[in-house]
């Protein structure tokens, strides 16, 4: 029996309409970092903030109807959905993935919320893809989910500048089965469990509540617990990592590194960035730095390729690299062949 091919046929993406220049991260660090600095090193012009109404959940619906729109189907017509927004949302313990089939009327679809941190969306795609395949009755899954993490940042904290990027917005892509054009190929996903409890919300949960004596501290108290530990081990193993995942979804794809036409991913420094870039013998112009939106999290990939679309970066026949990282620790890679075949 012929294996089902899977494809991308619809895109959408919500930004908020705030923002924060480089200039207002300096004066929330105190003057730690400079407006130049911020710009220059941590690679961030500006990046969006939450506005009225732009909650996880909320914004989630809005990417997702985008999308629709996007794939020009119907809502009834998804089968699942696979939320990958963030566990900061408007309620906890109320399921995104369900909030966000009632509000856009996906009655036919059952849901989950999925997390991976920052690589959940690059995650998401392959679930949806061997779920496709595995299962003949699902045709068309949605992977959705918005993003405000930075609510949680305190600019003061001199170790969370790795973290002073984090933005706000939502992303929703919608895959089907038994079509040949934008074809999700191979995928590789890597974890390091050492580093499970190295960064996270430190107020909050189950060992450290929220009380009236932590209460002005717990909403900035996103921190990394061992910084030391973390950075160590990062320096051990995440390049080998990260370049293991994208030969890897590269052999399984068969392709090679010199087939990679436009690289997706996640918003760091820019020195990183660019080192990356000549590492893959890309060009600029091959990538999209998202140095006016922040880092989203597992959004960034989503609305990379978005924007490479609009900008042309990305054509028919390309070969699209998905490429992220999340606290925890995972690293993964995908890629997409783009155009119909």
């Amino acid at each position: 029996m012929k294996k089902r091919s899977v494809g991308i046929v619809g895109i959408g993406t919500y930004l908020p309409d705030e923002y924060i220049t480089a200039e207002d991260i300096s004066k929330k660090t105190k003057g730690t970092w400079t407006t130049s600095a911020v710009k220059e090193k941590l690679g961030i012009i500006r990046k969006t903030i939450p506005g009225p109404g732009d909650g996880t959940q909320s914004m989630g619906v809005k990417a997702a109807k985008e999308a629709l729109i996007d794939a020009n189907i119907s809502a009834e017509s998804i089968d699942v959905i696979l939320c990958m927004g963030e566990e900061w949302k408007e309620y906890p313990l109320t399921t995104s993935a369900l909030f966000i089939q009632d509000k856009i009327g996906a009655s036919n679809a059952w849901g989950i919320d999925l997390q991976n941190r920052c690589c959940t969306t690059v995650t998401a795609i392959k679930m949806a893809k061997d779920m496709i395949i595995s299962d003949d009755s699902i045709k068309r899954i949605m992977i959705v989910g918005g993003y405000r993490n930075g609510d949680f940042v305190d600019y003061k904290d001199p170790n969370m500048s790795m973290m002073y990027n984090l933005s706000a917005g939502a992303g929703a892509l919608i895959l089907e089965g038994d079509i040949h054009k934008n074809k999700v190929l191979g995928s590789h996903i890597i974890a390091d469990g050492s580093l499970s409890r190295d960064a996270g919300v430190a107020i909050g949960g189950i060992n450290n509540p929220i009380t009236e004596k932590n209460i002005d501290k717990a909403y900035q108290s996103l921190k990394l617990f061992n910084p030391k530990k973390m950075k160590k081990r990062l320096e051990e193993v995440s390049l080998e990592n990260w370049f293991t995942c994208i030969d890897e979804a590269l052999k399984k794809s068969n392709l090679t590194r010199e087939d990679i036409d436009y690289l997706g991913v996640l918003h760091f420094k820019r020195s990183m960035h660019e080192w990356l870039l000549d590492a893959l013998n890309l060009s600029e112009e091959q990538s999209i730095y998202l140095e006016e939106y922040g880092h989203m999290g597992q959004v960034d990939q989503i609305l990379s390729l978005e924007l490479a679309l609009k900008e042309n970066r990305v054509k028919t026949g390309d070969n699209v690299l998905l490429l992220a990282a999340g606290i925890g620790y995972v690293w993964a890679a995908n890629v997409i062949e783009w155009g119909e075949k």
